[in-house]
């Protein structure tokens, strides 16, 4: 069985974000890098997969620049057997359909069995490549997943709905599954596998070597949320508290006129 999983190196979520001097995306020096949260539980449920099925190879894929190696390195320490790398500094100007493209590129050549993804990026927070990369490959996929299971080639799961409302789905391999939180709890690299990833093949290919596609969406400004007025905490007792409501809500506003 052929697994791959797909993850991307973002941002610790605590850093102090700053918009970069073209003003379409953060400023990426003097960050802390980490897996996308999602993708953490990807690929534990693609490592849970591969000890169950015995006979399997299992592939991660990152896309960006040098320095999302060692992300990849994380997914190699938590069981992922081979890690590949395309190649891109511009990878954060990619929309994701550009991004989708770069995958099912690489994924129709290898014929995967099945597909791992997050169900979305915590920067970007788009969750439209996973959907777009099966839709490319032309097989089914099974998205926002809280519960997985697999047996003779089938897909059995649960999908998180509004209103923490979960359907029950399933289907036939070659798929592929997007995954929410909660999914599983994610292993912690012990230090013996992280020494033995460093031994494992992590392959580097330049995305022109992809053709890539032009993007169809641009990304014209980013800019911080804009501050709002502070709150105003009235004291007193009930009588006083809407005495004081009253006389805000005759002056600061059109309630009561």
């Amino acid at each position: 069985m052929k697994i791959l999983v797909c993850i991307k190196q973002v941002p610790d979520m605590e850093s102090k974000f700053k918009v970069n001097a073209a003003g379409n995306w953060y400023e990426e020096t003097d960050l802390a890098w980490r897996m996308n949260e999602y993708d953490e539980y990807a690929v534990e449920q693609a490592v849970q997969l591969k000890t169950q099925v015995g006979d399997a190879d299992l592939c991660v894929l990152c896309i960006g620049s040098d320095r999302v190696k060692e992300t990849m390195k994380k997914a190699l320490a938590m069981g992922c057997d081979r890690g590949f790398h395309i190649a891109d500094d511009e990878s954060h100007l990619k929309d994701p359909f550009a991004i989708a493209s770069l995958i099912a590129g690489y994924a129709k050549e290898q014929s995967f069995d099945l597909i791992f993804t997050g169900m979305q990026s915590q920067d970007r927070g788009s969750a439209q490549v996973g959907v777009l990369v099966a839709e490319m490959l032309g097989i089914p996929s099974l998205t926002t997943l809280v519960e997985f299971s697999y047996a003779d080639g089938e897909i059995n799961a649960k999908r998180e709905l509004e209103g923490g409302i979960k359907a029950k789905v399933s289907c036939k391999t070659p798929a592929l599954v997007t995954c929410q939180l909660g999914l599983n709890t994610p292993r912690y690299p012990t230090l013996p596998n992280i020494m033995k990833a460093k031994k494992k093949e992590l392959l580097s290919t330049p995305v022109a070597e992809f053709n890539p596609v032009a993007a169809i969406l641009e990304t014209l400004q980013v800019a911080p949320p804009e501050k709002k007025g502070g709150g105003l905490i009235l004291e007193g007792d009930p009588a006083e508290l809407a005495d004081q409501l009253i006389k805000i809500l005759k002056e600061k506003t059109t309630a009561l006129a």
